[in-house]
């Protein structure tokens, strides 16, 4: 607390003494904060994806920043893998503090500005646990589901109400916090068709309400003002498949859905394509779409198939360039064929060739300080395993690019240290090779170094039947 009291001083007296020199309207805003259990020793603030500055922490992980001529609107903070948005007005004096360790729930603002933002944030982790609620919801038959989904708007209409009377906020305000309603809205009904269990997907839409997705003519596809915001993205990605769900059933007359096959994701770039307008929307939307089938496919001919129809798609040469490059690394780590040969270290910092450990069933598995949920429950994972199948040898690899040290030091500090712990040598070069995407992507290998299982999923139901199969092999 003493950090915020010593900075909104200063931040009150720089105020007061521009406007002591008669400057009517102020044009920036000043955001300081303070990071516990950084991750890496700066934070990076940018807006509509262009980073306005990589901000240094100080010896004590805190930081004061001007954001000078500011535009005023949402803002993201970034910190290692982690982000979040912030409105940010003229004469705003931000504050904030947060653990790396649990970011979102950590975050706490303080200073001028900070009602409207700690309402963001409170929003945000409602709708987090609301999700849950959501899935139960989408159980329900169409009528019912979309009552209760109406109420949950309207109680929330409610409390931004409640809010605006209390504190009167700015119309920018209440443009995002209204559009955060409506979205967040807007995606639970586009999500209703495939969290319902029914497997025939056409059937459920069909026997919703004819109102049901009213709002649809009312949604802007290319809206600039809210490029990037999470809740908009997330609505696009559920009402796109959700589109490309009738489309798909049009020509294929499927009743049992299969959210994996090419053709339903070839349909999905399709919509995306024909559907968007605004160019940096589409190449995100193009990109997370085509990465999400690869990921998950093995087939070296469908996958050429799939990114085909991205390259044709996308403007974004970045982007291109690295699906080219992850499709090539999934299409070469082929059942069957010898374990790519990579460089990892150990805690006691030798470099060592992988395939020098593997000598009998190994499962390979990957964590990131970035993910520390997933880092926490892999380790207990594997400590179940490692009993349960002594024959398995489980190597869990860090893929962080940060020093030796700070990896040690974050296993040693719960627990997690051991002879099976090792960190890519050069972490660029080998998540090209192993196309590391997502963080549950887990591999099997056999006592001969060949891959029988290229991605897999250590909490998967099906791994320990995966294992069974390796040993005998």
């Amino acid at each position: 607390m003493k950090l915020y009291f010593t900075i909104t001083c200063i931040l009150l007296t720089l105020i007061s003494c521009k406007k002591d020199g008669n400057e009517t309207a102020l044009d920036y805003a000043y955001l300081g904060g303070e990071i516990i259990n950084p991750n890496t020793k700066h934070i990076v603030l940018s807006k509509n994806k262009t980073i306005i500055d990589t901000v240094k922490l100080d010896g004590r992980n805190r930081f004061l920043y001007k954001v000078d001529k500011l535009n005023k609107g949402l803002y993201t903070i970034r910190h290692g893998g982690e982000f979040q948005l912030i409105l940010l007005e003229p004469e705003d004096s931000l504050l904030f503090r947060l653990n790396t360790l649990d970011f979102d729930e950590s975050l706490v603002y303080s200073g001028k500005g900070n009602k409207k933002n700690n309402y963001f944030i409170n929003e945000f982790l409602k709708n987090e646990q609301e999700e849950k609620y959501i899935i139960e919801l989408c159980q329900l038959d169409g009528i019912t589901f979309q009552k209760r989904v109406d109420s949950l708007k309207a109680y929330k209409l409610k409390a931004l109400e409640h809010f605006t009377n209390k504190y009167n906020p700015s119309p920018l305000f209440l443009k995002i916090a209204k559009a955060n309603i409506d979205y967040s809205y807007y995606s639970s009904k586009e999500v209703y068709p495939f969290v319902h269990y029914g497997k025939n997907k056409a059937a459920i839409l069909n026997a919703l309400p004819n109102d049901f997705y009213d709002y649809r003519k009312d949604i802007n596809y290319d809206d600039e003002f809210l490029n990037g915001h999470h809740i908009y993205n997330k609505f696009l990605r559920y009402n796109l498949s959700n589109l490309s769900l009738k489309r798909h059933d049009i020509h294929e007359n499927n009743a049992c859905f299969d959210r994996k096959s090419l053709c339903y994701n070839l349909d999905r770039l399709k919509i995306v394509d024909s559907l968007i307008g605004n160019t940096s929307i589409k190449d995100d939307l193009l990109y997370h779409f085509a990465m999400g089938y690869l990921s998950k496919s093995k087939n070296e001919e469908h996958n050429n198939t799939l990114l085909k129809s991205y390259l044709s798609k996308s403007s974004n040469e970045k982007g291109k360039k690295m699906m080219s490059h992850y499709t090539n690394s999934i299409n070469h780590l082929k059942e069957g064929l010898k374990f790519p040969e990579i460089k990892v270290v150990n805690y006691n910092e030798d470099v060592i060739k992988i395939n020098t450990l593997i000598d009998s069933p190994t499962v390979l598995s990957f964590w990131s300080h970035k993910y520390f949920e997933h880092f926490k429950e892999s380790h207990y994972k594997l400590k179940e395993l490692k009993v349960k199948y002594p024959e398995v040898k489980f190597i869990a690899i860090n893929i962080d690019e940060y020093s030796l040290e700070q990896s040690k030091k974050l296993l040693e500090s719960h627990g997690f240290i051991n002879t099976s712990e090792f960190k890519l040598n050069n972490p660029n070069e080998a998540l090209e090779i192993l196309a590391v995407y997502p963080m549950t992507k887990t591999l099997l290998i056999d006592k001969n170094k060949k891959i029988t299982n290229s991605n897999t999923n250590i909490f998967s139901i099906h791994l320990e039947e995966q294992l069974l199969g390796l040993i005998n092999r």
